[in-house]
């Protein structure tokens, strides 16, 4: 911050000394007085020197002389060869910057002034600022008073009372009011040439080339009032004088000689871009995979995830704001465009943004909810291609304006930066996996992205970043036979058993012969019997990557039930790298190479599956060209042994036997009522 705070003082004050130098050296009688019937103009390069500095083209030490350098800056800055695509059909070259606009304003004439004190008389060059509430106005705004000018050359110019300075006066309030606070004094300033008339320039071009002609001589404050979306520091506003006097430099050895009427200027910007990261978890905390806390950004959240139909998922969205300088560097979009696979559904309503001053989410400044009274987002969920569903999250103004101008973060009295800038917000969310056919099963999984849109106060530019995860869900393919081919398949139960997280899989039959599953539950009374269709297939769909065990509880009456469970292994593995990101062809990309170096790097791989039974590897069937989707088994009853048959010849002897049983019996008891009669 020091180092960036030094550097916009030394080019403001090599602006000021470019422009009231006074050389030693002889200059012919015409160009050493100005010619006041001449008129000045302003050529200004702008370029990325965040980045020539980064790849070693371009020194710092750089000084500017106010004559145009093509050898030593613009064919080394503004070189064809490396072009740019902004994605809204412009390009710019080299290390330009297209899209920044300045604006000047004309605070001061300039006059000789000439006085004699104690028989001596004495000349020198002053600036005349109006003593008015205009002239009162940019005073304040660079610290300086009244009693700061040169009293005695006090007087009146076609009317308006004229206050004149030195240059060293206004060089140096300049420079120490930026040292103090920048972004105060950016903000004072841009407004102050907005409010008395400033006249803004063309944006510049492709080549980072604007210009302005026909100007009356004078001195003129010169700052940025909008910048594309890359410009994340502005030049510090600065005082050029028209003319001004020539100095030496890296293009120059004239100083001093001469006036220049026609200035040319390399003022410096710096660039950055957001970051975006979206990642994924089962929210239940019961899998082994996360500890269930709802704070760490760490705590499970991945790229990719496997879940089960009807889990719920969270979702979380990651982004560090850009640095925020002054006005013309604020946001004025900052915009998430959320898409969920149409095989899972968003709850609604439930979006938390949270502020933080570091990139680790652990020191929260804000949240932010829609239920807050002043709305600071907002959220609409509409349809999007193929059955998705899209959630835009846009901020409102008035939260583009804590964003861009509160004082929680920066309240130093040296402020550089305002609101949010350099902050991460974090967005979380929760979501449903589908308990039908619109979830994408094996491989090919349930892709969600995110599309962050931002821009600054350039309104035709903006830029575009991605990111995004995959929820994966499998399934099982049992099919059932009988050895003999007669078994009735509707006398046939199973049940099934998730190991790993310990619960029973409870699942509804559909019209398509397709078993989705519908919760998880803990008691085997409230599991699904899962039965084969006509046709003795089981399909279940909507499992994660677990352990099984599928165990046959029942069979058609004949049959022999298995001896053991069936152990059924579902793993997902890393697999090919996923290459979202290089769809991204709009302005600067989320890997762009001209940032990476000061920000994370993203890249994911993919999920494939594959799967055990009983310890042996299977191959898994796809699912609507989606590979690895089913583990597929089968289960097959062999007829139970029959108990010894005696034949149709003795099968008579057993209701005979009966009969006489039956009879002696009554026999029996008839003699022994009869005997106790006689006793009587």
């Amino acid at each position: 911050m020091i180092f960036w705070k030094k550097a916009l003082v030394m080019l403001m004050l090599v602006a000021m000394f470019c422009s009231m130098s006074l050389g030693a050296l002889a200059a012919t009688v015409p160009d050493a007085t100005i010619d006041t019937t001449r008129t000045g103009s302003f050529e200004i390069y702008k370029y990325d020197l965040t980045n020539a500095e980064k790849d070693g083209v371009w020194d710092s030490s750089y000084v500017s002389t106010g004559v145009k350098d093509t050898a030593g800056v613009n064919n080394v800055l503004g070189n064809n060869s490396r072009v740019s695509d902004l994605g809204n059909g412009q390009v710019q070259y080299g290390y330009a910057i297209k899209g920044v606009v300045f604006s000047y304003l004309r605070i001061a004439d300039i006059r000789t002034y000439t006085e004699t004190e104690n028989g001596v008389s004495h000349v020198e060059v002053l600036y005349g600022i109006p003593a008015n509430a205009t002239g009162d106005q940019f005073l304040n705004a660079i610290g300086l008073t009244h009693s700061n000018r040169y009293e005695k050359a006090d007087q009146r110019v076609g009317g308006t009372l004229m206050y004149y300075y030195q240059s060293d006066t206004l060089i140096n309030g300049l420079a120490a009011a930026l040292e103090a606070n920048s972004t105060n004094v950016k903000n004072a300033l841009e407004n102050y040439v907005k409010a008395n008339g400033g006249k803004a320039m063309p944006e510049t071009d492709s080549y980072g080339k604007t210009s302005a002609s026909g100007m009356p001589l004078g001195l003129y404050l010169v700052v940025e009032t909008s910048v594309p979306e890359m410009v994340k520091s502005t030049t510090a506003p600065f005082l050029v004088s028209l003319p001004m006097t020539s100095v030496n430099g890296d293009n120059a050895s004239d100083g001093g000689t001469r006036w220049i009427y026609d200035v040319t200027m390399y003022p410096k910007n710096l660039t950055g871009i957001p970051t975006l990261e979206k990642t994924v978890r089962e929210a239940k905390d019961d899998t082994g995979k996360h500890n269930g806390t709802l704070t760490e950004i760490d705590d499970g959240y991945a790229h990719t995830a496997t879940a089960s139909d009807y889990d719920v998922v969270d979702y979380q969205i990651i982004s560090t704001l850009p640095a925020i300088t002054s006005q013309s560097t604020y946001l004025t979009q900052y915009t998430f465009e959320d898409t969920l696979s149409k095989g899972i559904s968003y709850l609604r309503n439930d979006v938390v943004l949270e502020f933080f001053t570091d990139k680790g989410c652990t020191n929260r400044i804000s949240t932010w909810k829609l239920s807050d009274g002043v709305a600071k987002f907002t959220v609409k969920y509409t349809s999007g291609e193929n059955g998705s569903m899209v959630m835009t999250i846009a901020m409102t103004d008035a939260g583009l304006s804590e964003i861009n101008g509160n004082r929680l973060v920066y309240t130093g009295n040296s402020m550089v930066n305002s609101g949010y800038s350099d902050c991460t917000v974090r967005i979380t969310y929760s979501a449903k996996v589908n308990s039908d056919a619109s979830v994408v099963y094996g491989d090919a999984g349930n892709p969600n992205t995110v599309k962050l849109t931002w821009s600054r106060t350039s309104g035709s530019y903006f830029d575009v970043l991605i990111d995004d995860c995959h929820v994966y869900v499998y399934g099982i393919d049992l099919t059932k036979e009988f050895s003999d081919g007669n078994g009735d398949f509707k006398k046939v139960k199973f049940i099934m058993h998730n190991d790993t997280d310990n619960y029973f899989v409870k699942a509804e039959l559909h019209e398509d012969g397709f078993y989705y599953v519908t919760d998880h539950v803990t008691a085997e009374a409230d599991a699904t019997s899962f039965v084969p269709t006509d046709s003795g297939k089981i399909f279940v769909k909507g499992l994660e990557d677990d352990t099984y065990t599928i165990t046959e509880v029942e069979t058609d009456n004949g049959y022999t039930l298995l001896k053991d469970d069936i152990e059924v292994v579902i793993t997902a593995s890393e697999g090919a790298l996923c290459e979202y990101y290089d769809e991204d062809a709009l302005g600067v990309v989320q890997n762009d190479s001209r940032y990476t170096h000061i920000q994370k790097h993203l890249e994911h791989k993919l999920l494939t599956a594959s799967a055990t039974v009983d310890g042996n590897q299977v191959d898994m069937e796809e699912d609507n060209s989606s590979v690895n989707a089913f583990a597929p088994f089968k289960v097959v009853n062999t007829r139970g042994f029959d108990l010894p048959r005696t034949g149709s010849a003795g099968n008579w002897m057993y209701p005979v036997i009966g009969v006489i049983v039956m009879m002696a019996a009554a026999a029996v008891i008839i003699f022994v009522l009869r005997s106790k009669k006689k006793v009587h």
